[in-house]
């Protein structure tokens, strides 16, 4: 049986198509809402499964395909849609940088598993922070915001240093059990 912080994580995947139609139909405000629903249902799921002792294993995996699905799906829409302002359009490589981000950690997080048969992804402070300008960057363009360049440019910025992070982190984690297959041999 599904717990509550799960079923809530399971209502904000439901929510990524529902906002794709808004944007594709350019409802940018009918988007906003359908955005502002997730990011809370974000925060709330988290929290419901902390206080109320609900961590599963199902959420730990659904919690982030959500925010990926949600993320990844708003910037490819907002890069490719019609009908928004040119300085609001997101350049391609922002999505470009977005997507190869979680490409690397996911193909990362795979080898990890392979080579220790066990993995812990736990988000780092940068890759916390890169997670809140990337929605901000979301939110700029949908409220139309004229200066959103600049929020966009930072959360590219973040994106890729914590991107580089994770690949270090990643790199270290391959290298420690390396070694200790190597001394064990």
């Amino acid at each position: 049986m599904l717990n509550l912080a799960n079923k809530i994580t399971i209502t904000r995947i439901t929510l990524t198509p529902l906002f794709i139609a808004a944007i594709v139909y350019r409802r940018m405000n009918i988007a906003l809402a359908f955005f502002a629903a997730a990011i809370i249902s974000d925060g709330l799921d988290g929290f419901i499964a902390r206080t109320r002792n609900q961590k599963t294993l199902l959420g730990t995996i659904l919690d982030p395909v959500a925010d990926k699905i949600l993320l990844i799906s708003a910037f490819i829409c907002l890069a490719l849609v019609n009908g928004l302002p040119a300085h609001l359009r997101l350049p391609p490589y922002v999505p470009i940088i977005v997507i190869s981000r979680d490409a690397i950690i996911v193909l990362g997080s795979i080898m990890i598993y392979v080579v220790k048969g066990d993995v812990k992804i736990e988000p780092s402070i940068l890759g916390k922070v890169t997670t809140f300008f990337q929605m901000i960057t979301i939110v700029s363009i949908l409220i139309q915001f004229k200066h959103s360049v600049y929020i966009w440019n930072t959360a590219a910025m973040f994106t890729i240093m914590s991107g580089i992070g994770y690949m270090t982190k990643g790199s270290r984690v391959l290298s420690e059990n390396n070694s200790k297959n190597t001394r064990k041999a």
